[in-house]
């Protein structure tokens, strides 16, 4: 999920809601347990879908073992669409979905709106479309809302007051209350939790829309340890993330569809030109930033940057001039474990991949090794 970085001060944010998706692996009703008792988290939102196709696989196990911790559940979809069409069938595919995997009637069935598909789009457009997601998603009984970053609320689309769960994350986190207006405040993407790995995404819920219609079993143990737990999770998101860095690699793609070539890594950055599918795109350096995988490549004046895919899928708008060996990542796999039994660097094996050895790796990931 996509967000916007800003310096302020104030109190401690709570974590209200907790978001999570098949990027943090298998989570069991222990782990949910401990951040409800632990942390006072109320809500979890679960990934259910993306554009038209894709069903997270561990939908259903978040699903019923938030349920089984006594938590609120609630369910999001990765937006695709780019036209009205397009969101109504998005929309079917992801109630279906969420149905399957058990999403009980009455939960939030958010839309997920921060691609590079909606960021083409005029605000009437994507207002358009997200309307009739959100129609459509109310057929399969689910309440509606839209996900989005700070930067496009009111920019990009329209999140009007009393709706919308919005994303800012803070240069230094001491809780100042962003985005009233709105049924939630995103305000970190790697939070840490006491018995569960890597981080999460946290939100502070101003309304009741995410718990309403829901019953809770249970309520966290102990008030003023809750209230310490998230003094000092603040203070663990106080510094900008310094993980993402720029990574050589010289790759030759080919374009699966049309893409923006920018003048820097970021969906906010200038055109240079629309590139054609079936371009061949040369490239030096590559880096996973702001919701998607961006490489460099090398031009007559300087360089131009253009986005391979999302971060869940990251060369979705492109194929390799090489066939590449796919390894999937399981529990307890380490890039040294899986670079050493693939005859590898680590570094290596991370730079390949868009990342480095620093990067948390998840049970599910798929890496390239060959």
């Amino acid at each position: 999920m996509a967000f916007l970085m800003v310096n302020v001060t104030s109190q401690a944010a709570r974590m209200d809601m907790v978001d999570v998706s098949n990027n943090n692996g298998y989570m069991s009703t222990a782990e949910y347990v401990s951040m409800r008792n632990v942390f006072g988290v109320k809500a979890v939102t679960v990934k259910i879908s993306e554009g038209g196709t894709y069903k997270d696989p561990y939908a259903a196990s978040n699903i019923a073992n938030v349920q089984a911790a006594g938590m609120y559940i609630n369910g999001y979809h990765f937006a695709r669409y780019a036209t009205k069409a397009q969101a109504i069938a998005e929309a079917d595919f992801a109630g279906k979905t969420a149905k399957a995997a058990g999403l009980p009637v009455g939960a939030v069935l958010a839309t997920d709106v921060e691609a590079e598909e909606q960021n083409n789009q005029s605000k009437a457009t994507n207002d358009r479309n997200n309307a009739a997601f959100m129609k459509e998603i109310q057929k399969f009984g689910y309440r509606a809302d839209i996900y989005t970053s700070g930067s496009w609320a009111n920019n990009k689309m329209t999140i009007k007051g009393k709706t919308g769960w919005v994303a800012g994350y803070p240069y230094v986190m001491s809780g100042q209350k962003w985005y009233t207006n709105n049924n939630a405040w995103q305000w970190s993407g790697s939070a840490h939790f006491r018995i569960s790995y890597g981080g999460f995404d946290v939100s502070q819920l101003y309304t009741d829309y995410y718990t309403a219609g829901q019953k809770s079993t249970v309520k966290p143990t102990n008030k003023d340890a809750v209230k310490a737990n998230n003094q000092g999770a603040n203070k663990n998101t106080s510094k900008p993330s310094t993980s993402a860095k720029w990574v050589k690699e010289a790759k030759t793609y080919t374009l699966k569809t049309a893409v923006k070539l920018r003048t820097g890594a970021s969906t906010s950055s200038n055109a240079i030109t629309i590139l054609p599918a079936g371009t061949t795109v040369k490239t030096d350096q590559a880096i996973i930033q702001g919701g998607y995988r961006w490489v460099r490549q090398p031009r007559s004046h300087g360089y131009g940057y253009l986005a391979t895919g999302p971060a869940s899928n990251t060369l979705e708008y492109v194929k390799s001039g090489a066939t590449h060996t796919y390894y999937t990542v399981k529990s307890g796999d380490s890039w040294w474990a899986i670079a050493q039994r693939n005859g590898l660097n680590m570094t290596t094996l991370a730079s390949q991949n868009g990342k480095t050895i620093y990067t948390t790796i998840y049970p599910g990931q798929r890496l390239v090794v060959r």
